[in-house]
This record gives structure tokens, C-alpha cells and sequence, in this order.
């Protein structure tokens, strides 16, 4: 039987990872803020661009909003859904999360395993947005040409401590006013996608994909008992 999937080992690597989607909150959502339809930005704006604005927006955001800083679980979720998740492909980074089984599930079953993916991100990382203190972001020189359609954006989050890296995979996607869109994350040298991936396949060669749908149906269910 595969072994449970405990994002990132719960203790030194949790305590990275528990900042990992404070920063991906931080560093891709102020649409909602700004009152201006995402697409209408991210079209005319390059990649390097667009994570440094919407970090240096939400951090002020966040730091005005007491219920987020206090760990209020629908409040970050309705943070992610609103603002976090029209900027990243979900799917791509699902698919590649889950590996060669993604192409063996069904559509339903693909379904499933973004939803089930994506709660498990939100509630392992929902006590991080209460961290954010008087954090600010650097966005280093970008290497790519204006005609690339995936680009790595370097960043480092500066305030208490040691800096911490972070930085963005990302794709033009196709389309007018389409934009640009995270797909994957890289915090302190660790990949997220790939973190998983091989979690993931531990579970599907154990007990197939419906075995992984369980197994993090089961995951975030102890999480939200655990959480109250």
C-alpha cells in the first residue's frame, strides 16, 4: 500500500511550504482589489510586471485584513478563488502534478483530482497568509525574449529573516487579452509540481487514480477536522 501523502513531510518542509501559498496569494492576486478585470492587465503587461504589481498590492491588502491574518479558512479560500486562481492553469499544473495517470483518468475523474488538489493546497497553506508582516518583493532581471511564450520569473520576498526565494514558471496563454498564467513554483529550490509528482504516482502505482482521489479526498478531510 502506498504511503499517505503529507504535503511536504509536515515538519521542516511544511514550515516551507506553509509559506508557499501565502506568496503565491501574495504574488498573484489583486485583481479584485484593483476593481479591473484581470485579462484587461495581464495583456499589456510582461510577466516580471504583472507579479510585482499584484505583490505589492495584495500584501497591502492583506495586511488590512484582520480575518485573513487570523487563519478565517472561507475568507482564504474565497481569496484563492477569486483573485488567485484566474491566474494560474490549474489544469496544467494538476496534469503535470499527477504525471503519466493523468492521461488514464477520465474526465470526471480529472475533475476530482483538481478539486480534491486544489483544497489540499489551500487548507495546508491556509495559517500562512497570517504570517505576512512587513514583507516586500524584489523581482530579479528577467532572461527571455519578447516573442517567448514561457518565461521564468525570479523573485525574493525581503522582511524578518533570511530571504526567501521564490520564483514563477509561467505561459502566455492563447487569445486575445488572454495573459499570462503560473503553472508552476519554485520556494527555496523546491519545485512545487514536482514535490507532488512524486507523491502522487506512489499512490497511483499503489491503488490507481481513484486510489489518489481517495487518498486526498481522505488527506483533506483529516485537515479540516484538525482545523475545526
Amino acid at each position: 500500500m502506498g504511503a499517505p501523502i503529507e504535503p511536504m513531510n509536515e515538519k521542516a518542509d511544511n514550515m516551507m511550504n506553509r509559506r508557499l501559498l501565502a506568496h503565491v496569494a501574495l504574488c498573484a492576486a489583486a485583481a479584485a482589489t484593483l476593481g479591473m478585470p484581470l485579462a484587461a492587465w495581464a495583456a499589456d503587461e510582461a510577466p516580471d510586471a504583472m507579479i510585482k504589481r499584484l505583490s505589492t498590492d495584495v500584501l497591502n491588502t492583506v495586511k488590512s485584513d484582520k480575518a485573513i491574518q487570523a487563519g478565517d479558512l472561507s475568507k482564504i479560500i474565497a481569496l484563492v478563488d477569486k483573485t488567485v486562481m484566474p491566474n494560474v492553469n490549474f489544469r496544467r499544473m494538476t496534469a503535470a502534478a499527477v504525471g503519466p495517470g493523468w492521461r488514464q483518468a477520465t474526465p470526471e475523474q480529472q475533475k476530482r483530482l483538481q478539486d480534491e488538489f486544489k483544497i489540499l493546497l489551500v487548507r495546508t497553506y491556509s495559517g500562512a497568509l497570517a504570517q505576512v508582516n512587513d514583507q516586500s518583493i524584489q523581482v530579479k532581471p528577467m532572461r527571455s525574449a519578447p516573442e517567448d511564450k514561457d518565461v521564468l520569473v525570479r523573485t525574493e520576498i525581503v522582511g524578518r529573516g533570511d530571504p526567501i526565494q521564490l520564483d514563477y514558471r509561467l505561459e502566455k496563454t492563447p487569445g486575445d487579452g488572454a495573459g499570462w498564467k503560473i503553472y508552476n513554483l519554485n520556494v527555496l529550490g523546491v519545485w512545487l509540481v514536482e514535490t507532488y509528482r512524486g507523491q502522487f504516482a506512489q499512490e497511483i502505482n499503489a491503488k490507481g487514480v481513484d486510489g489518489l482521489i481517495e487518498t486526498l479526498a481522505a488527506r483533506n478531510k483529516a485537515n479540516a477536522s484538525s482545523k475545526g
